[in-house]
């Protein structure tokens, strides 16, 4: 199973924290605001929950992808 980063758009405010801490999965737009350009690897699942409990809006939810057959 794989996980993605899914954004709360509403809740947003372009902290940009969320690219702080995992930069490998996600970058900011011109005005701040998350791009969730990767899936979360395992190597990067614990630094992902991290950058979930971090978000200072809670913005941030981490979310099982099931794999395809």
């Amino acid at each position: 199973m794989s996980h993605t980063l899914a954004v709360d758009w509403p809740a947003c405010k372009a902290h940009g924290l969320c690219a702080e801490i995992l930069p490998e999965v996600v970058s900011l737009d011109r005005w701040g605001f998350p791009i969730v350009h990767e899936k979360v690897t395992r190597d990067l699942l614990d630094m992902a929950k991290t950058t979930v409990k971090a978000c200072p809006t809670l913005a941030l939810r981490l979310v099982a992808t099931p794999k395809r057959h």
